[in-house]
């Protein structure tokens, strides 16, 4: 048995059966994480979100009945301490929107390698966005701008709170606001490194770099990393 003192608790999602006792096995053979419970379907999801208390959910898309991002809201709710790390074929952007929108860590896709999936699954236990190369590619056309005068937001975080959306040269003038380092940070964020990436990137230690990205988050008034990442993504897609 696992020592959940020293393991992450991880539940799988999916109605494919032979896919998900793969991963169960997958996951359950590494010693970083422990399988505390699987589901096939988003109602069954909730009600084994509540009693199994997961710190991490892999949730697939494609669920019977109703798609993984369209439950997202329900799920967390009955898991309010987990993170949710979307794991799913679909590669459409508006998937991918819906998911951050809905409160998703991460959106990876089903063709990532173990290792892939493992790191990302502790980055979403630290609250640290992963999407996989093919996916943040894609996250300037999920938040594409919208038309002048609107709301440019970066959707909700995937934490309780939910950022109200703010004005394009709010935006801005946050962003200017930033120092250099903290921009340097910032543009490793959205590129989704972790802490300890971006640390060892810029040769300074860990600790310095989450007290940046804490003022980064603050300035920017934002809740998440997903959210700063999204927001570049956006500001990169409507640059001249």
């Amino acid at each position: 048995m696992s020592d959940e003192t020293t393991t992450l608790r991880v539940m799988v999602v999916d109605d494919h059966t032979l896919f998900r006792r793969g991963l169960v096995a997958l996951l359950s053979a590494d010693g970083r994480f422990a399988v505390v419970g699987e589901a096939a379907d988003a109602n069954e999801a909730q009600r084994v979100a509540a009693q199994c208390r997961p710190q991490v959910i892999l949730l697939d898309n494609h669920l019977p009945g109703v798609c993984g991002v369209d439950a997202l809201p329900a799920l967390r709710a009955a898991a309010p301490q987990a993170r949710v790390l979307m794991l799913t074929m679909s590669e459409d952007e508006r998937d991918l929107a819906a998911a951050v929108r809905g409160g998703a860590t991460g959106y990876l896709l089903k063709t990532a390698d173990g290792e892939e999936l493992g790191q990302a699954v502790e980055r979403a236990a630290r609250g640290e966005a992963s999407f996989g190369a093919a996916m943040a590619a894609k996250l300037a056309s999920a938040f594409a701008p919208l038309e002048p005068g609107e709301a440019v937001a970066a959707g909700p975080a995937p934490g309780p709170a939910t950022a109200a959306p703010v004005a394009a040269p709010a935006v801005d003038d946050r962003l200017a606001a930033l120092s250099p380092r903290e921009r340097e940070i910032l543009e490793l964020i959205a590129r989704g490194d972790s802490n300890k990436e971006i640390a060892r990137t810029l040769a300074i230690a860990e600790t310095t770099v989450k007290i940046h990205v804490q003022h980064i988050l603050r300035k920017l008034d934002l809740s998440s990393r997903v959210q700063a990442a999204v927001l570049v993504a956006s500001r990169r897609r409507g640059a001249p």
